[in-house]
């Protein structure tokens, strides 16, 4: 029978080589997952010589066969050449944002249902990589093969990149390899990304109505003032009689908007406004987490919808065996508000200095009663995630309601607004009209 070298991976960092008897490449493959090994490439070896086949291209030198994880078997995909992992540059790559975040999500999808499927994790960054669409995402993939045929993890190869894996998404990796069922590991993360993106796309939805109005308002606002006032102006200014209150503002308002001076200093205060954002981004951000709380209809909704992210992440975490202090500094990052970050960090501290969770909650002063409480009573009855679970679905649930509450305002307050001005736009210019029209009767 003959006689192949291997080279396989057992757990997430040791590379075992040896040899086995097989009667074909794929049987040699087939005893190595038997053994619990991972296959990364299989030699067959003849006598004093060691005989090659390409996979992709198909070339074959005198008698033996090679597997390598990193490619596609000649078999399963004829007159296609499979990409080999080191045509990746060696160099790391920079994702611009071309990489979509449901792209990301749907990738986490593809390579659980893979693995779960008995397909080793190089073959399945293969197979999502021959049929992913965007080049840039089609290059990390490459470059993930690589690496990880080189004995890197594939939690590492993730952390080059937080960009798009954040550090939530390579910690339930990592935590995944460490305990040999990163399907799992990989199906939680993306229920998880899926769930956020989807109250994010409510929001964009319920906004999109408003914003559009509010833009087309403004534009057709500054056309009348630039365009259609001046126009009338002569013609008022004509009829020589005292013009109606309405008419002389509006006449000022626009001649303000027909100097260039007007638009520069608009400009430069744009601009000024936008260095100092970028500059100063820490103290502005610090600045909106504290304004924010204190805007009656904006602090209702940026604490339901803080909460809820960082109770959900903070119960997957949990659920996936990572412990407290971990889970926490892992979870706080996922928040936008600085003032809650602060606090939440304020409380891991309290735990290193062996304090309870739900009482640092508490005293900070920031969350709220039924959230402190549920995790108070969780931590003496041992079922921090189950509390998690119910605060995170309590708070959802109340992020829904917001949006819906918000929309509901939002389109009719903009439809007023704009409707006033129009409305003292028309007035302003008919009066006179109308006042002529007297004085001719």
């Amino acid at each position: 029978m003959p006689e192949f070298a291997y080279r396989a991976k057992k757990g997430p960092t040791e590379v075992l080589e040896g040899t086995l008897e097989a009667s074909s490449v794929d049987e040699a493959v087939e005893k190595l997952d038997q053994m619990g090994l991972l296959a990364v490439h299989v030699d067959e070896v003849k006598g004093n010589k060691k005989q090659t086949r390409d996979e992709g291209r198909g070339t074959r030198d005198e008698g033996a066969a090679t597997w390598d994880d990193s490619k596609k078997n000649k078999k399963q995909t004829p007159k296609k050449e499979a990409p080999e992992a080191n045509s990746a540059s060696s160099g790391s790559i920079v994702l611009f944002k071309r990489v979509k975040s449901s792209e990301i999500t749907l990738f986490g999808r593809q390579l659980a249902s893979l693995i779960k499927s008995g397909v080793p994790i190089l073959r399945a960054l293969w197979i999502i990589q021959e049929q992913t669409q965007n080049p840039v995402f089609k290059k990390f993939l490459m470059r993930a093969q690589q690496e990880i045929n080189n004995g890197r993890t594939f939690s590492s190869v993730l952390a080059e990149y937080p960009k798009y894996f954040s550090t939530l998404y390579v910690a339930m990796v990592r935590m995944g390899e460490d305990s040999g069922n990163l399907q799992e590991a990989m199906l939680r993360i993306s229920d998880y990304r899926q769930r956020q993106e989807e109250i994010l796309s409510r929001v964009r939805t319920a906004m999109a109505y408003p914003i559009l109005m509010g833009i087309t308002g403004i534009g057709t606002i500054i056309f009348m003032l630039t365009y259609v006032i001046p126009k009338l102006t002569s013609l008022f200014t004509s009829l020589g009689t005292n013009l109606p209150l309405p008419t002389r503002i509006l006449m000022k308002i626009s001649a303000f908007f027909q100097k260039p001076e007007f638009w520069i200093a608009a400009a430069v205060l744009i601009f000024v406004l936008i260095s100092l954002a970028k500059l100063r981004a820490s103290q502005m951000k610090w600045f909106w987490s504290v304004a924010s709380l204190r805007i009656p209809i904006v602090k209702s909704f940026v604490m339901k919808s803080e909460l809820a992210r960082f109770a959900r992440t903070f119960e997957l975490l949990i659920k996936s065996g990572l412990p407290i202090l971990r889970a926490m500094d892992v979870a706080i990052p996922v928040l936008g508000n600085e003032i809650y970050k602060k606090n939440l960090q304020k409380s891991v501290n309290d735990l290193t200095g062996g304090g309870f969770l739900g009482k640092s909650l508490k005293e900070s002063g920031v969350f709220p009663l039924f959230m402190t409480n549920l995790i108070s009573v969780s931590e003496e009855s041992g079922k921090m995630d189950e509390a998690l679970q119910e605060i995170a679905a309590f708070y959802e649930h109340e992020t829904d309601e917001q949006i819906k509450i918000m929309t509901s305002l939002m389109e009719p307050l903009m439809i007023l607004v704009m409707g006033a001005i129009v409305g003292f736009i028309v007035m302003a210019m008919m009066l006179p009209m109308f006042e002529l029209n007297m004085i001719v009767k």
